[in-house]
């Protein structure tokens, strides 16, 4: 590689700053771009499992990342009492304790931007605005920072990427939507869980709570089938009134309590629940990584191993290939393929999982809660099913 060649990545969530680690570590000379004006805080509960955890330890930020664990010791369905009809341990979700994590997404990104800040040249509140390939390489635009060329532009900026719309074109030609929509939310820990997982079903909806930081706090969670809704993304109070008229006349069990903790929250997430499907996941001098390639939906919970994964792969092909980006961008969807191919089956089953589209399933998921072997098969066979997928890649040692 002749000189420094300089990279620049869109997005300071995950897949960004772990490209920027390994991007840095090999010699090149990065810059990342986000548009909000410091890390993202609040979020949901992201797992690191199977070959993810092995790049977290090559990246020597494991043992950080284990300690910010949430320790959640099972998952508890209730009735509109708040009765409970049925407990799975987190193990029977994919999650083993000792050896697969689930952490905070913000403890993750403050994690990986420690491990970069100061090797790796940060531009907040800002965003590209064209990106336009030359013979030198490529010359950005950005919002408001003057036009800068680098010779290689990565797209980490998430499910609704921006990069991903300059250089290939809409989102929905490559979105699959699932069928429902999701929103996560900070909410006081009323119900005093203890690294516990409560959802309550009815047809066509799931409510839900879990504890968070040492049970001081609680996310609530909704997720409803619908056929596709307007909305805009940056208008949070038009998405929580989406939520409100989703759930609006459902009285069981916490349901009007965490509707309120919501119309009062800051910490909000909401959007459909869709997978990233793509040809290719390069063009000319621009690559995408993480969701803004290849988003698994947040209920796979295998989003964040892929990115990880990803950015370790990317950066690694680059490397091998000394900067030629042509050869690495091959490399990369050759390694990445067939992993990502796999973990997003896990995505189209969890969505199916999550909410009972009728009465009668919901009956019978009561009925296996009354079987213990039934339903301990049953979940045994999710683990493993989740376990092959997140190991289904074999890390080289670049």
């Amino acid at each position: 590689m002749s000189g420094k060649q300089r990279i620049l990545i869109s997005g300071a969530s995950i897949a960004g700053p772990a490209l920027a680690y390994w991007l840095h570590r090999y010699g090149f000379e990065v810059t990342i771009v986000e548009r909000a004006p410091a890390l993202r805080r609040g979020g949901y509960g992201v797992d690191v499992r199977g070959a993810a955890i092995a790049v977290l330890e090559r990246m020597g930020v494991l043992p950080q990342v284990q300690a910010a664990d949430t320790n959640m010791t099972g998952v508890y369905f209730v009735d509109r009492n708040g009765t409970i009809k049925g407990r799975i341990s987190e193990a029977s979700m994919g999650n083993r304790h000792g050896v697969d994590i689930e952490v905070m997404r913000d403890d993750l990104t403050d994690i990986l931007y420690k491990a970069t800040k100061d090797t790796s040249h940060y531009i907040w509140g800002d965003s590209i605005s064209a990106i336009q390939e030359t013979q030198e390489g490529v010359l950005v635009r950005f919002v408001h920072a003057k036009p800068r060329m680098f010779d290689i532009v990565i797209g980490a900026d998430g499910l609704h990427s921006h990069v991903r719309k300059l250089t290939f074109g809409e989102e929905s030609q490559f979105k699959r939507t699932l069928g429902c929509y999701i929103s996560i939310f900070a909410a006081p820990n009323h119900l005093n869980l203890d690294h516990q997982q409560r959802f309550y079903a009815i047809p066509g909806k799931t409510a839900g709570m879990y504890s968070t930081r040492a049970n001081t706090e609680a996310k609530g969670l909704f997720v409803f089938k619908s056929a596709p809704l307007p909305y805009d993304r940056h208008d949070i109070e038009a998405q929580k009134k989406l939520v409100a008229d989703a759930f609006g006349i459902e009285t069981g069990w916490e349901t009007p309590r965490l509707l309120q903790a919501m119309k009062q929250t800051e910490d909000f997430y909401f959007d459909e629940i869709c997978q990233i499907h793509m040809p290719a996941w390069s063009n000319g001098r621009v690559a995408l990584v993480g969701d803004a390639a290849y988003g698994p939906s947040p209920l796979s919970g295998q989003g964040t191993s892929l990115a990880l994964v990803g950015a370790y792969v990317l950066a690694g092909e680059l490397k091998a290939a000394q900067g030629d980006y042509t050869k690495a961008f091959l490399s990369y969807e050759n390694e990445m393929r067939a992993f990502v191919e796999k973990n997003q089956k896990i995505g189209l089953s969890a969505a199916q999982g999550m909410v009972a589209t009728s009465r009668y399933k919901i009956l019978l998921q009561d009925w296996m809660f009354r079987v213990p072997f039934l339903m301990t098969a049953t979940f045994n066979m999710i683990g493993k099913m989740i376990e092959k997928a997140a190991n289904g890649i074999e890390l080289k040692g670049y």
